[in-house]
């Protein structure tokens, strides 16, 4: 007897098993596979403020009177010709309650370039080996297949949806020259000529007029990351290493802290949030790990049982 019935179960639990890995397949393409394989996939947990599982900058920003943050003092550090490198306290009630990694780059000594691994099989230490890059970034958002959920370019190639209503703006890339394009008055579609790597994303967050670009109040906080540019037309990426920033929070702070931008751009956020640099002996590795939403005194907090996140898309600047 139990020779047929253990064989039977063993039949029926692999059957069962494929019919879940194509049902992931179905929906989520190669791209659901191995975020299975890789960490196991992702899910939300409740937890209340008190709660260990949640950061002490969290802690924080849940809180009735959160502290209003400011920038603290920060030395730019030049690591290799047209690449500086440095890191931003973020105080709160007379104390570090978040820290900035930050980089600058000169877009004449550095080419940008975006990248799609649809099939997340890639995380940032992969994307820093494959593309030789000085400093990789998560790049905009993407869909359930791991494909660009807004507008993209690489290399020339046209990928994500044709049709899109996109409001705040586009970071384009084109021989020897880099910006962020703002599209209060114009389109997508015109920011993208002449760009031989572009990206759509949201919102902006430092922008002429701060007005057009309203952020509604929340408490979804994460890891964040940016990219922006200053005055000189140098470029600045950002990551935060912990998650007090809600987006409006973070257009806040960025509209007053010293960088210098004149126009910054919001990136994908949560444990997407990742950064690495490798140049000039300088090396930063660095991997998003928080997202939580609170609803009606409701905290939600984004977790994953093993491994490291995939970054489908990615933001990379190269060395000329």
């Amino acid at each position: 007897m139990r020779r047929r019935i253990f064989p039977a179960l063993s039949g029926l639990l692999i059957a069962g098993l494929c019919l879940f890995l194509g049902y992931v397949y179905a929906i989520h393409g190669l791209y659901g596979l191995n975020v299975l394989l890789r960490r196991g996939g992702s899910y939300w947990i409740d937890v209340d403020r008190a709660s260990p599982r949640i950061s002490a900058a969290m802690r924080l920003a849940l809180a009735d009177h959160p502290p209003d943050p400011e920038p603290g003092s920060f030395t730019w550090r030049e690591v290799a010709q047209g690449f500086e490198v440095a890191e931003m306290p973020v105080l709160g009630g007379g104390q570090e309650i978040d820290r900035m990694l930050l980089a600058r780059i000169d877009p004449t000594r550095y080419r940008f370039v975006v990248r799609n691994a649809a099939a997340g099989d890639r995380d940032i230490d992969d994307w820093m080996r494959v593309l030789g890059a000085a400093m990789v970034i998560n790049g905009s958002y993407y869909g359930l297949d791991g494909t660009p959920a807004t507008p993209f370019v690489s290399e020339g190639i046209r990928i994500g949806p044709d049709r899109y209503d996109g409001r705040h703006g586009v970071f384009a890339a084109s021989n020897g020259t880099a910006m962020i394009r703002d599209l209060a008055r114009s389109d997508w579609r015109e920011a993208f000529k002449g760009a031989d790597n572009a990206m759509v994303s949201y919102p902006m967050l430092v922008a002429p007029d701060p007005e057009e670009y309203p952020i509604a109040r929340s408490k979804w906080l994460a890891n964040r990351s940016f990219v922006g540019q200053d005055a000189s037309g140098k470029i600045i990426v950002g990551t935060t290493r912990d998650a007090f920033f809600s987006l409006a929070r973070l257009a806040a702070f960025l509209r007053a802290a010293p960088l210098g931008l004149t126009l910054a751009l919001n990136l994908d956020g949560g444990p997407v949030a990742c950064q690495g640099i490798d140049v000039g002996g300088y090396k930063r590795v660095f991997r998003g790990e928080w997202e939580s939403q609170e609803h009606l005194g409701r905290i939600s907090l984004l977790r994953w049982p093993f491994g490291t996140v995939a970054l489908p898309i990615v933001l990379a600047a190269i060395p000329r």
